[in-house]
């Protein structure tokens, strides 16, 4: 190996090497989807061009097609009127125009062939870009998918070596302790509240109530007055002298 091959071996090693260091592949695969873009509107052009010349070349072929049969009759029209030579001047022109049309339609079935070249062209390219685009794109989408993967591993790892998992169980061990100790609070505090004394209380003012309503009832004439209960005592005219002094001695008792 010669010395100056081996110095351009050395170049493409360092440079190669720093270009492929800084060269971004989402941005240059975004770089070219742009210029596959590009394309297509010069390769319309083209298109447009060969198409044009197809256009021009079939109205050239139309003119001289007209131009040879009006020569033609002119020829016919001059020898029967027994003019040979306005015939032979027709003639020469007729040759003429006869070769140009030959011509003429030689180019014209070349520019066909050219424009259903450039279409089948067009086609392949239109697929093969799509191809690409299409592959790059979803190329695209797997790095960003990456990225966030990648995002959410960096957070888990943060988690772990920052000891924000420790952080946080530690500080709902301590809330959970505050609301057991709360909730503690509160039942010894009704523990040492006579709930007895409180229900009693309860159901006498309810009692109360309810005998209010009914006497509210009894004057306002919704309820009849109840016969007031007898008492079962015997009474004392009924009695004897000595039934009365043990009744008086009893009532005393009462």
């Amino acid at each position: 190996m010669s010395l100056w091959t081996r110095f351009k071996r050395a170049v493409r090693s360092i440079f190669g090497g720093a270009i492929s260091s800084i060269e971004n592949p989402k941005l240059i695969l975004e770089q070219n989807i742009r210029e596959l873009n590009d394309q297509v509107p010069k390769m319309n052009e083209n298109i447009a061009t060969v198409k044009a010349n197809v256009i021009l070349l079939q109205k050239e072929v139309k003119r001289l097609r007209g131009e040879v049969q009006v020569l033609r009759s002119k020829i016919k029209s001059a020898i029967q009127g027994g003019r040979d030579d306005l015939a032979q001047q027709h003639a020469i022109r007729f040759e003429t125009a006869q070769a140009n049309l030959a011509k003429c339609e030689e180019q014209l079935t070349g520019a066909k062939t050219a424009y259903e070249k450039a279409q089948q062209v067009k086609k392949a390219f239109m697929r093969e870009r799509q191809r690409k685009i299409d592959q790059a794109q979803e190329t695209l989408r797997a790095n960003e998918r990456a990225k966030w993967q990648a995002s959410v591993a960096d957070a888990l790892e943060q988690f772990e070596v920052g000891g924000v998992d420790q952080t946080h169980d530690e500080m709902i061990q301590r809330l959970d302790q505050e609301t057991a100790r709360n909730e503690a609070r509160i039942e010894v505090a009704l523990d040492s509240v006579d709930i007895q004394s409180m229900r009693l209380d309860e159901a006498a003012e309810n009692l109360r109530a309810s005998e209010l309503v009914e006497q509210m009832k009894l004057e306002m004439g919704l309820v009849e007055p109840s016969e007031p209960e007898e008492s079962g005592r015997i009474p004392l005219d009924d009695l004897e002298p000595d039934d009365k002094t043990l009744g008086r001695s009893r009532n005393r008792e009462l």
